[in-house]
């Protein structure tokens, strides 16, 4: 079975978009950022979604959606990123971690995989694809992260 996860500060707003970039843009843009999880396991597909609920989010201050599609809408672009196989990656190593302490867990964690994601509101279609790059350019480093950037 495969689960993706997407879960979102639940008293986050849209902030300036220039606090992630070296220089400011000319062009107002905002964003929101959440966590995604791609996970494949196998067994018990509640038992999964459960400790997936209980590992990945607090009820008090995030919301855990199980969905492929985007949580949010109304953005010009998102930037999904994560580390590459092989980089160290403290939250996935304990995760992993934790899992394997669980004692006769009713499924297996076979992969997972997490990626954060920037969504972008305010841009021109004309202009996504040039501030698109000025963001990955700005966050992603090339050594250690992959990324996937995704018009409306």
């Amino acid at each position: 079975m495969s689960f993706k996860a997407e879960v979102l500060g639940r008293y986050d707003h849209a902030a300036d978009a220039n606090k992630l970039l070296y220089a400011p843009l000319a062009t107002p843009l905002t964003f929101r950022e959440s966590r995604r999880y791609t996970v494949e396991a196998s067994g018990d597909e509640r038992a999964c979604e459960a400790f997936l609920t209980r590992v990945l989010s607090d009820a008090t201050s995030h919301e855990l959606h199980l969905s492929e599609a985007p949580v949010l809408g109304g953005y010009s672009f998102y930037l999904d990123y994560g580390m590459k196989p092989g980089a160290l990656d403290l939250e996935k190593e304990m995760i992993l971690t934790y899992f394997k302490s669980l004692e006769n867990p009713p499924f297996k964690l076979e992969k997972l995989k997490i990626e954060r994601r920037v969504y972008l509101y305010g841009a021109e279609a004309p202009q996504v694809a040039e501030l698109s790059d000025r963001f990955v350019k700005d966050i992603v480093n090339p050594a250690v992260h992959h990324y996937t950037v995704t018009a409306a």
